[in-house]
């Protein structure tokens, strides 16, 4: 059967990242050691790279495959980690996943609009309706896994914290609004509804006494802006909760006795990290383990490229003909 593709009615374009010389931060990201009216410095690093995931999704006229991300993940990952942005496109089994995760040195598992297709954690099958992105599912457990294991930072936002259960071998909920104990956690669906009050708070999720979170914001309670319909059923063993909703749905987890930084949050952290503390602490976590991970990262050498048969010889009697012409 055809995957059933996701529309992208629009793709809007992040910001500029601006003049180097003119912003202190964006020199920094883009690998500048400092800011002066003195010549700019190179820094040989660039500064930590960070994967951001996309998904699969079909222009509005259904004739092109894009892989997308919302632009405020990417802005979020550069404002408040203070981290170079790499969207991965979800290449599924084409992407060698060990040895790309040598070469980062964080991954954001970002919100979308398809779920985790229910056979990674046997699951009951999807209506035949139901959105699904195979490729990114492949991609995203395989880097979960990958990033636990050679402890690179991982922060997963609501599919990404679905995400990383399932690749860690938990399961999920498929439509939370149906058990008889849980609330409605989907977002508002009405013609006229706007942007803002999709995104808005919307209940209070309670933090782990002890945890990560609650040490972040000196809080026992936070208010979230979560938009979902599926949601994690069974933890994974390695996962532990950070917080919890009211009706008992888990939204907040980390990995147990985590060296770094692998957290994952229900809510939308991207949106507005300016006016939440707990979601723009929990970037600059982020930033800081990103950080962490460059410094100890090997170098990885580049190796020069094959040349193809062929393709070298002709290249060259080109060269050398223009050489003559001219």
């Amino acid at each position: 059967m055809r995957p059933r593709r996701l529309r992208c009615e629009a793709l809007g374009g992040s910001r500029s990242w601006g003049d180097a010389d003119t912003c202190p931060f964006r020199a920094r990201a883009l690998g500048f050691a400092s800011v002066s009216h003195s010549p700019l410095v190179l820094n040989p690093y660039p500064g930590p790279l960070v994967c951001v995931s996309a998904s699969v999704m079909e222009l509005e006229n259904r004739r092109h495959l894009v892989h997308a991300s919302s632009a405020k993940n990417i802005d979020a990952v550069e404002r408040f980690a203070s981290c170079v942005p790499v969207m991965l496109p979800p290449l599924g089994d084409r992407l060698h996943v060990d040895s790309f995760v040598e070469r980062i040195d964080g991954l954001v598992l970002t919100g979308g609009r398809a779920n985790v297709e229910p056979h990674h954690y046997d699951g009951p099958p999807f209506p035949d309706d139901e959105p699904i992105d195979p490729e990114r599912d492949a991609t995203a457990l395989a880097m979960v896994r990958a990033c636990v294991e050679a402890e690179v930072p991982v922060f997963g936002i609501c599919r990404g914290i679905q995400e990383m259960n399932v690749a860690l071998g938990g399961s999920l909920h498929y439509r939370l609004h149906v058990l008889e104990d849980k609330d409605d956690h989907r977002m508002p669906r009405h013609d006229d509804v706007t942007v803002e009050e999709i995104f808005r708070l919307r209940h209070p999720v309670k933090l782990t006494r002890g945890g990560l979170f609650e040490r972040l914001v000196d809080a026992t309670e936070v208010m979230v802006n979560s938009l979902h319909g599926q949601g994690i059923d069974k933890l994974a063993d390695e996962l532990e909760v950070e917080a919890i909703t009211p009706d008992g749905v888990i939204e907040g987890v980390r990995l147990r006795n985590d060296p770094t930084f692998t957290v994952g949050v229900q809510w939308h952290a991207e949106w507005k990290p300016e006016e939440h503390e707990l979601s723009r602490k929990l970037f600059e976590e982020f930033g800081r383990a990103a950080r962490a991970r460059a410094r100890r990262r090997p170098r990885v050498e580049s190796k020069p490229l094959e040349r193809v048969p062929g393709i070298g010889a002709g290249l060259a009697g080109r060269s050398g003909k223009a050489s003559q012409a001219g």
